[in-house]
């Protein structure tokens, strides 16, 4: 029995954040100005599975940084949207792009820029430590704070719901 109250079976696509989802909410400042973000090796496994399993993986963020960039490449992730100040038009294309409906994507952010795809999608998802406001548009609200494995915990939760974990893709990466 899955902790997520929705039909997992419809997922065709994960969509993430990155600074407070894939990365914690707190980050380091390079001497250059250049945010250094921590990421999950966690987190990484499940996306890169999903890939090899086929599912559509985006990435959109209002950040930019050539390691963001390269992190998500190196695990396959094909549609990565950087200095994105307004998220949903981004969202929109995405998901055109692959003819896929709201209800077959899961969306995890934290604050208010990820508000307004929060409230279209077909599971909206959040850290444990999201805003407030994003919590309550939320699903499924993670165990997990941001940059700890949240990421990981819904992705697992759709793979082992469509009976695609722990197998034969999954023992490499």
């Amino acid at each position: 029995m899955s902790k997520i109250n929705y039909d997992l079976t419809k997922i065709k696509s994960f969509v993430f954040d990155v600074d407070g989802v894939l990365s914690p909410s707190i980050i380091t400042l390079h001497p250059s100005g250049e945010p250094m973000r921590m990421v999950n090796i966690k987190d990484g496994y499940a996306i890169q599975l999903a890939v090899k399993l086929g599912y559509k993986i985006a990435i959109i963020t209002g950040g930019h940084s050539r390691a963001i960039y390269e992190r998500y490449k190196g695990l396959g992730v094909k549609y990565i949207y950087m200095s994105i100040s307004k998220k949903l038009p981004t969202y929109k294309e995405f998901r055109d792009q692959f003819h896929l409906k709201d209800e077959e994507i899961l969306y995890m952010g934290d604050d208010i820029p990820d508000y307004e795809i929060m409230k279209v999608v077909g599971l909206p998802c959040s850290p444990y430590d999201a805003a407030t406001e994003i919590k309550e548009s939320a699903t499924f609200i993670s165990s997990r704070n941001g940059g700890e494995g949240c990421v990981r915990e819904v992705i697992e939760e759709v793979l082992k719901a469509q009976g695609k974990w722990m197998n034969d893709e999954a023992f490499g990466w």
